[in-house]
């Protein structure tokens, strides 16, 4: 479902608007620039979600709610996580992002950050899992887009939504390659949106289209997030070029 999400310059968008209450960590501000080369230390993002983790417990402002809640998501989402390691994480940050929810309804990343969380940690949790927090993740993704349709992250995790889920449970092919696209208009260097456009093209029989869309994100120069790129983003483009060449 909620797969690799844009994390460059709309990074400050998800983490919530400042609160009255308490100071934002200067940990914020280093997830900010780690969340886009977390490939070169990964172990940075345990560094901060420890810090973070200690901070709230004195000073639960929103931004570091948030920022907890995301790093917590890239660390579930790293390619060597286990399964349990993800789990876990997923969940921790689906129980943050709640609590940002809880004390600011309007926030943009609380909601944000609790259908990613909560979505990738119903579809590690396997088919039977996830299926009953759809409702859940359908009802954030809707409330996103209600607040801030330009908030280009959404776009990836309602496109992978559609894409994902059957048909018989709301699942659109049309639609997540509607939602691609509209993500892509924003924020032409995001690979994600462009890799789950190109799957979305391939289930449709698209190929050339297809074919296009995995060479751009091959050849991208300047990608919004270079960690996912070189971690996922550009292997996973790699590959189905490779799986589809024979076909036409």
């Amino acid at each position: 479902m909620a797969r690799r999400l844009a994390l460059g310059l709309a990074a400050a968008g998800l983490l919530g608007a400042a609160s009255d209450a308490g100071a934002q960590s200067p940990l914020v501000d280093e997830l900010r620039h780690v969340a886009l080369r977390y490939h070169e230390d990964p172990s940075q993002l345990f560094r901060i979600r420890d810090g973070l983790e200690a901070a709230i417990k004195s000073d639960a402002h929103i931004d570091n709610l948030n920022a907890l809640a995301w790093v917590c998501y890239i660390i579930g989402d790293l390619p060597d996580s286990t399964r349990a390691a993800k789990l876990a994480a997923y969940d921790r940050g689906r129980q943050v992002a709640k609590r940002v929810i809880e004390r600011e309804p309007r926030d943009v990343g609380g909601h944000f950050w609790y259908a990613v969380n909560t979505a990738r940690w119903g579809q590690t949790n396997g088919i039977l899992g996830s299926l009953f927090l759809l409702p859940t993740v359908k009802k954030e993704i809707q409330t996103v887009l209600d607040l801030d349709p330009s908030f280009t992250p959404v776009y990836n995790l309602a496109g992978h939504v559609s894409y994902e889920v059957p048909s018989l449970l709301g699942g659109d092919l049309d639609r997540a390659e509607s939602l691609f696209r509209n993500g892509l208009e924003q924020d032409p260097k995001d690979t994600a949106i462009r890799l789950g456009l190109a799957k979305t093209l391939i289930r449709k029989n698209r190929i050339v289209e297809a074919r296009r869309e995995l060479q751009t994100i091959v050849d991208e120069q300047a990608p919004r997030n270079l960690a996912d790129w070189v971690l996922k983003d550009s292997k996973e483009a790699r590959a189905l070029l490779e799986s589809i060449k024979a076909r036409s």
